[in-house]
């Protein structure tokens, strides 16, 4: 977490817990702030990853299922990073600033993803650290979120998953049933943003943001979910995080060979559930329809709603979350109920 940035949250009365502000007043209000009117977010539960060097580009790109050439100073991509098997073991969102291409995921993934990608540097000409507290970031979400920001930076990106350079800060366009942007920069210039929003915009925690994530069905890998996923599974494809163009990386054969021959059995839906217990990322699914050799699947993101119970991201057998019923836990664990994604599906089950 950057240290400088912390007073600013404070000084909105936000209350701070494991590296980020978790919440601003009740999390309810928050939350349902979030889903109707414009709020901002400090985003330091998430880390960065920054890979800098003249072979960074080239080893990021034998590494993650995006093509890293697509991310420039004006676009951001989804990507993952897997094992020889095909299986994810953290999933990013990268963009580039100044001389370094960042890969932003959950803080509690840093170390180990950072641990992972270092074994595979060898001769490259690349560095790779934990860059979480060299910026700030913020989020700014809602039906005057374009308007607001871009007031304050001069323009904001128009296009999904679109950037900008404003002064010394970046700014990415996400996806999000309102628009939804986060702006990384220097804490003092970041506190000027927060600063210049607080009258419009209602401060939120950290389970708000994450809500918005979970309900524009945006992937997270946490540590109960390492190696639980192909990319496929969480959506990756949907959301233009995989490539089958650029060439070799890291788990590709699998990758590759899951989408050309049709065999994705798994895929990833917004539901809701209520349960008396707060669902968490890797809780087991149930459906009397699955065979009793496999699971029906895991969750692989959840957060409570304002409506009442959780909006969760399962991982489910297709034919048991289409034709049959989902639950979780057990069969004695409270029923699914899916809900629409912002995105389709191509390719039918493939």
């Amino acid at each position: 977490m950057n240290v400088e940035w912390r007073d600013f949250p404070e000084r909105a009365d936000g209350r701070w817990g494991s590296g980020s502000v978790m919440r601003f007043g009740q999390p309810e209000v928050a939350s349902g702030a979030a889903l109707m009117g414009d709020v901002c977010c400090d985003l330091s539960h998430l880390g960065l990853i920054a890979a800098r060097g003249p072979d960074a580009e080239r080893f990021l790109q034998g590494q993650l299922t995006c093509d890293v050439r697509q991310v420039t100073s004006e676009r951001s991509l989804i990507g993952a990073h897997c094992n020889p098997k095909g299986r994810a073991l953290a999933c990013f969102r990268l963009f580039r600033r100044e001389d370094a291409c960042y890969l932003e995921l959950p803080q509690a993934m840093v170390d180990a993803t950072l641990g992972r990608l270092r074994k595979y540097v060898l001769r490259a000409k690349a560095v790779l650290e934990d860059a979480s507290a060299d910026l700030a970031r913020i989020g700014i979400a809602g039906p005057n979120a374009a308007s607001l920001l871009g007031s304050v930076l001069g323009a904001v990106p128009e296009t999904m998953n679109g950037v900008i350079a404003a002064d010394s800060m970046t700014a990415i366009r996400l996806p999000g049933l309102q628009p939804r942007f986060e702006v990384h920069g220097a804490a003092q210039e970041l506190g000027a943003v927060w600063n210049a929003l607080a009258a419009n915009l209602a401060p939120v925690g950290t389970e708000a943001w994450r809500l918005l994530d979970i309900l524009a069905g945006i992937p997270a890998i946490y540590p109960e979910t390492v190696e639980a996923f192909v990319p496929q599974m969480i959506n990756l494809q949907q959301l233009e995080g995989i490539s089958f163009q650029k060439g070799c990386y890291t788990g590709q054969e699998i990758v590759a060979r899951t989408h050309y021959l049709g065999k994705i059995k798994r895929r990833m839906y917004l539901a809701r559930v209520d349960s008396p217990t707060p669902p968490r990322p890797g809780d087991p699914l149930f459906s009397p329809q699955a065979d009793a050799s496999q699971s029906a699947g895991q969750l692989a993101d959840a957060c409570r709603h304002p409506d009442g119970g959780y909006a969760v991201l399962a991982v489910a057998l297709i034919e048991c979350a289409e034709h049959g019923t989902l639950q979780l836990g057990d069969a004695s664990g409270p029923l699914l109920q899916l809900a629409a994604l912002p995105y389709g599906f191509d390719g039918g089950a493939a």
